[in-house]
C-alpha cells in the first residue's frame, strides 16, 4: 500500500502488481490515474523502458501527479480523459495493443476529504460531486431539477436505497422553501426523513443516497461497461486487466463481464453437440473476489470495501 502528496492510499497495492505483471518493455494503461500510487508502482516494476499511459477526468489529480511521477520521463504519458474514452486516447498517441490495464474505481482519498468537491457529507461543502467539475451537471442540479420519480429511480438503482421513494418525495417538497446546495443539507434531511436517521450507527443514512448521486451525475457504470470492453479489446493475448470496485453494482458488472469473456459453449444443456461455436476469449485469473488483509484495513479502513478481480486474455480458437 503506497501514499503520495495528493493523499491518495494506493489500495491491494501489492495485489495489483501480483496480478498484472508488469514487465520490461511493456505498455500499460491506468484508467483511473488518481494520486499515481499504483501508476509508480507499475513504472518502478516495468522499468527501465516499460510505458505507462495515465487518464484521469480530474484535472487537480493529473497536475499533482505529473509531479510525483516526473522522474519516470516520458515513460509516464499523462491525458486527462475519462477511460470509456481510451480507444481515442490510444488512437492520438499511435498505440494499437496494451499489456496491461488497471482500473482502481471510485472516488480517490483526496475527492473525499477535499469538502470543496461535495463528495462527502461529513465536511459542509457544494453539492456538487462531479469527477471533473468543468463539465456536466452537478449533484445539486440534480436534486433542483429531476422529479421524485426519477430521484427515486436514481436512489434505488445505484444507491440500493431502501427508503428511495420516501427521501425523494421529501427532497421534493422541501426544496420549494429552499433548494439544496450543500452537503450537509442533503445529509441532514436524509437523517430525518429516513427512520431512526439520528441515532449514532456505523454507516450514516445518506451514504447510500450520495453514492447513488455520484454514480449518476458522472454516469459511472455507463463508462465502466464501455471501459471494459474498450480495455479488453486492446490487451495483446496475455495481456491482463485489473479492475478494483468499492461497491456490489460495480462488481457485478465486473464480475459477469470478466465470466462472459472465460465461458465457452453457450448452448442450451439439451443439445448432445455444440452448435454456437462460442469460445473462451478470456481466463478469469482471481475465481474468487481478492479483498484487503486486516493488516492493510488497519491502515487504511477505506480499503475494507475494495474488491479486486484479474482476467487474462487468451489466443482466439480457429473453429
Amino acid at each position: 500500500m503506497t501514499s503520495n502528496a495528493f493523499g491518495h492510499v494506493s489500495v491491494l497495492a501489492e495485489e495489483v502488481l501480483q496480478y498484472l505483471e508488469p514487465r520490461p518493455g511493456g505498455v500499460y494503461l491506468d484508467g483511473t490515474l488518481g494520486g499515481g500510487g499504483h501508476a509508480r508502482l507499475i513504472l518502478e516494476a516495468s522499468a527501465p523502458d516499460g510505458v505507462l499511459i495515465g487518464l484521469d477526468r480530474d484535472s487537480a489529480a493529473l497536475a499533482a501527479t505529473a509531479v510525483t511521477l516526473a522522474p519516470f520521463g516520458e515513460r509516464a504519458v499523462l491525458r486527462q480523459s475519462n477511460f470509456s474514452e481510451l480507444d481515442a486516447q490510444l488512437d492520438a498517441l499511435g498505440i494499437d495493443q496494451l499489456d496491461g490495464i488497471l482500473l482502481d474505481l471510485g472516488v480517490s482519498s483526496h475527492q473525499l476529504d477535499s469538502a470543496a468537491r461535495g463528495f462527502s457529507f461529513r465536511e459542509e461543502g457544494p453539492l456538487d460531486m462531479r469527477m471533473n467539475p468543468s463539465e456536466g451537471v452537478s449533484a445539486a442540479e440534480v436534486v433542483a431539477e429531476c422529479e421524485a420519480d426519477e430521484l427515486r429511480r436514481i436512489f434505488r438503482e445505484y444507491g440500493e436505497e431502501r427508503y428511495a421513494g420516501r427521501i425523494a418525495k421529501a427532497i421534493v417538497q422541501d426544496r420549494e422553501l429552499q433548494p439544496f446546495t450543500t452537503t450537509v443539507q442533503l445529509a441532514e434531511l436524509v437523517s430525518r426523513v429516513v427512520p431512526g436517521g439520528r441515532a449514532p450507527q456505523r454507516i450514516h443514512p445518506a451514504t447510500r443516497i450520495f453514492q447513488a448521486l455520484r454514480i449518476h451525475v458522472n454516469s459511472e457504470l455507463e463508462s465502466l461497461k464501455i471501459g471494459l470492453t474498450a480495455g479488453f479489446d486492446r490487451l495483446k493475448v496475455g495481456g491482463r486487466m485489473v479492475v478494483i470496485s468499492f461497491h456490489s453494482l460495480e462488481d457485478r458488472m465486473v464480475k459477469h463481464t470478466f465470466r462472459d469473456a472465460a465461458t465457452g459453449c453457450i448452448c442450451p444443456p439439451r443439445f448432445a453437440v455444440c452448435v454456437c461455436g462460442h469460445k473462451p476469449v478470456a481466463k478469469v485469473l482471481t475465481r474468487k473476489a481478492v479483498r484487503a488483509t486486516e493488516a492493510e484495513i488497519n491502515i487504511n479502513p477505506r480499503s475494507r470495501s475494495a474488491v479486486l478481480r484479474a482476467v487474462e486474455r487468451l489466443p482466439v480458437e480457429e473453429n
